[in-house]
């Protein structure tokens, strides 16, 4: 595998262009090493002290994914064992690892996160057109990574007993503050950022050989000799060049004027390369000449983007560190999105505000807040006493959501309950296939149910809840404005038990209210005798099926009998077997689907933990339930009508589980109104799409056809904001039609 390409294929992370400069211009900022000497050479000099390498994750996920087959919707076992494997290498010459996974989106780089989506937007389609055309999968200069790697990723890892976290605001600092404060041997990842900020060693992951652990360290006191500049005037570049904080078309007219009057442009530069030297020629000889007496506005041409210059400034400078352009004496601290920092107290300097209402909208989200102190988390990067506005104010409670987001426990839970707010990235999903609805949509009505749970719904119904704001990736969204969502009432038998309850008690019987409530979060507590009885791991994989097909009309027999198959399959199949397994082709909505299934058990990881962990991790992990190219193989099986003696591989005893499973699914999804039957029974609506009369490809919660009024599922899209709530209620029987 090339991984150099595959790696490079990713939006550039950190500063613009300084990873092509460093690499072409500054080769010698770039040093071979080898981990293994460097953790002999920490331990003589730190004796006691563990060798630790702070692992930037988001920057790795490319490397890690090794398996051949990545668009049919990820191939789990093999990508297990290949974690296994790095971990291995690094535990066997005595070196501890400390992962870190992005948990929040800041309020400043949310347009940074948008570009990047519509980006992968036109990647996915480009994908799905290649499939369409060629019936394979797209070469490695089209590897997209499979849906929900990263959610799953960081289970795998805490599976294989390794220390992962979460961050509370953007991960790179998080990575930077916590190699610096505890002596780390070094960085890995792949973001230029931290070839800016002043904190420990920085390698490459893409440069990694594994089998040797060579790799290349960028050299930041290097990178300051070639430019003549000092590591406190780092940042100031970086804001000048631009970055995830400080668009790089806002100083584009001043970097020209650099390049125009620098005089020792290299031979061996680009453009690029050379507006960088310029630049940093710049500050070196112009504005050093000032520092101390004027402040960087007087010299710059910041204008009204002053405020977001000093923030990205600003936000280079870890824990106890200072700058000398900030030019006035910090008097306090300025909270910029989730992160502290000390600064200067420019009346022009505002923070943005964490509350963020709707330009469509006038309403504002209700909002607690409440003070934290870092005795009480030890994530927190300074020791002020800081005001956090919050969706809830129990202060118990919140801190048991934060302590779990930041060990990685759970998933969206703590962003839904301290900002209202929370993202899902790109799926593969075909934007120009009519019949299968985003997963965005699909799982909509369980995420509504869990903000019930996790928020409590108003008193009349989802019409007067919270409003929740969903940045979630689906055809046609431009996201230019969150979707606003509202919480729809649970109806849990015996009444919704208090978080309290589900997350901190121990009493008899708790462990059934859990799972009670788990069940409703999904509307399936009229099946939850069937459901319950369900062996692990496939009580699980049952509920997420009845859930997916109620939800979904287009999907036929043939698809569950696929699904079950490969899930009872995959219990007897090595990671090694799994990467022999040969496609006759590849169909692009077996991919769509794939994909689907896989956003849906990560779903279940919001769900599990927003009820107090009823299920256990492995019952919903991937590697245990669901394998692409298995699926994909049973799928076309199912599509040319073999027996479901063919799909169990003419095994008996995976034959009975397969006709237990596929009767408990079907009769659930019959009390819900929805009789699963085979494609053979519908009718080509039109080439490429089936659909049975007067069905729509997605179901409401009333259990009406959302076309039968004239709105397609697509309609639910950018230009819809707030739902009615009968929209998304179905009527069951459990729910006494409430």
């Amino acid at each position: 595998m090339d991984r150099q390409m595959i790696l490079s294929r990713g939006s550039e992370m950190g500063v613009r262009g300084l990873q092509g400069f460093v690499g072409s211009t500054c080769p010698h900022v770039c040093t071979a090493v080898n981990f293994k000497e460097l953790a002999e050479q920490h331990r003589s000099q730190h004796p006691g002290c563990t060798p630790t390498v702070v692992v930037d994750a988001m920057c790795c996920l490319r490397y890690w994914y090794t398996p051949e087959s990545w668009v049919c919707g990820g191939q789990w076992r093999e990508y297990f064992a290949a974690l296994r494997d790095f971990v291995q290498a690094f535990t066997t010459v005595g070196i501890k690892l400390v992962f870190f996974f992005d948990g929040m989106v800041e309020q400043g780089k949310r347009a940074v996160w948008v570009r990047r989506r519509l980006k992968n937007n036109r990647e996915i389609a480009r994908i799905f057109h290649y499939i369409k055309s060629h019936r394979e999968q797209p070469g490695r200069n089209m590897f997209f990574i499979p849906s929900g790697l990263a959610i799953f990723t960081r289970f795998a890892l805490k599976t294989l007993g390794q220390e992962t976290l979460c961050s509370l605001q953007e991960a790179d600092y998080e990575v930077a503050t916590y190699g610096l404060q505890n002596n780390c041997l070094g960085i890995l990842g792949e973001d230029t950022d931290y070839l800016i900020y002043d904190t420990c060693p920085y390698f490459s992951i893409s440069e990694l050989c594994l089998d040797s652990l060579d790799t290349v360290m960028l050299c930041r006191e290097r990178l300051c000799e070639s430019l003549e500049l000092s590591l406190a005037d780092l940042p100031v570049l970086a804001c000048l060049l631009g970055n995830d904080t400080v668009p790089e078309g806002m100083f584009e007219s001043f970097r020209f004027q650099c390049l125009s009057s620098y005089t020792s442009m290299k031979e061996n530069a680009d453009k690029r390369g050379n507006v960088i030297l310029a630049v940093a020629d710049h500050i070196a000889k112009v504005l050093r000449l000032h520092q101390g007496e004027k402040k960087l506005e007087e010299m710059l041409p910041l204008g009204q983007n002053k405020a977001l210059f000093y923030k990205g400034v600003a936000s280079y400078l870890l824990p106890g560190q200072t700058s000398p352009w900030i030019f006035q004496k910090p008097k306090g601290v300025t909270t910029l999105g989730k992160q502290i920092v000390s600064m200067s107290t420019d009346p022009e300097f505002e923070p943005e505000s964490l509350v963020c209402t709707h330009p469509e909208s006038k309403e504002e989200t209700p909002l607690c807040t409440h003070p934290e102190t870092e005795q009480e988390d030890p994530m927190n990067m300074e020791p002020e006493m800081k005001q956090q506005v919050t969706m809830v104010s129990d202060t118990e409670i919140l801190k048991v959501a934060r302590a779990q987001h930041v060990q990685a426990e759970s998933y969206l839970v703590y962003g839904v309950m301290s900002s209202g707010e929370i993202e899902c990235s790109n799926t593969l999903e075909d934007a120009l296939d009519q019949a299968l609805p985003s997963q965005a949509f699909v799982y909509r009505p369980m995420r509504q149910r869990v903000y019930s749970l996790l928020l409590g719904a108003g008193g009349d119904g989802a019409s007067s809840g919270p409003v929740i704001r969903e940045w979630f990736v689906h055809s046609g969204n431009p996201l230019r404005h969150p979707d606003l969502v509202r919480p729809l009432p649970m109806h849990v038998p015996g009444g919704t038990p208090s978080l309290k309850v589900l997350w901190l008690s121990q009493e008899p019987g708790v462990e059934a209210r859990r799972m009670d409530t788990l069940l409703a979060c999904l509307d399936l507590s009229a099946s939850r005798e069937e459901l319950q009885a369900v062996e692990s791991p496939f009580q699980a994989l049952c509920c997420l099926l009845t859930y997916l097909f109620v939800q979904v009309d287009t999907l036929c027999l043939e698809d569950l009998h696929a699904f079950i198959a490969q899930a009872l399959c995959l219990q007897g199949k090595s990671a090694g077997q799994l990467m022999d397994l040969q496609l006759e082709h590849v169909d692009s909505r077996a991919v769509q689907l794939g994909s689907l299934l896989v956003r849906g058990l990560s779903m279940l990881v919001l769900v599990n933990s927003a009820c107090g962990f009823p299920w256990s991790n492995s019952d919903f992990m991937p590697w245990n339930v669901f394998d692409g190219k298995l699926f994909h193989e049973k799928y076309l099986q199912s599509e040319k009508g073999c027996p479901a003696e063919v799909l169990v591989e003419q095994n008996r005893s995976r034959l009975t589980r397969f006709h237990d499973l596929k009767s408990i699914v079907c009769k659930a999804c019959m009390r819900e109104d929805r009789r699963i039957v085979s494609r053979q029974h519908w009718r080509p609506h039109h080439p490429g799409r089936w659909e049975k009369p007067g069905s729509s490809s997605h179901r409401t919660n009333s259990g009406h056809s959302r076309s039968g009024r004239g709105q397609h599922w697509r309609a639910q899209g950018p230009g819809s904001r707030q739902r009615e709530p009968d929209r998304w209620r179905r009527h069951s029987p459990s729910s006494g039609g409430t």
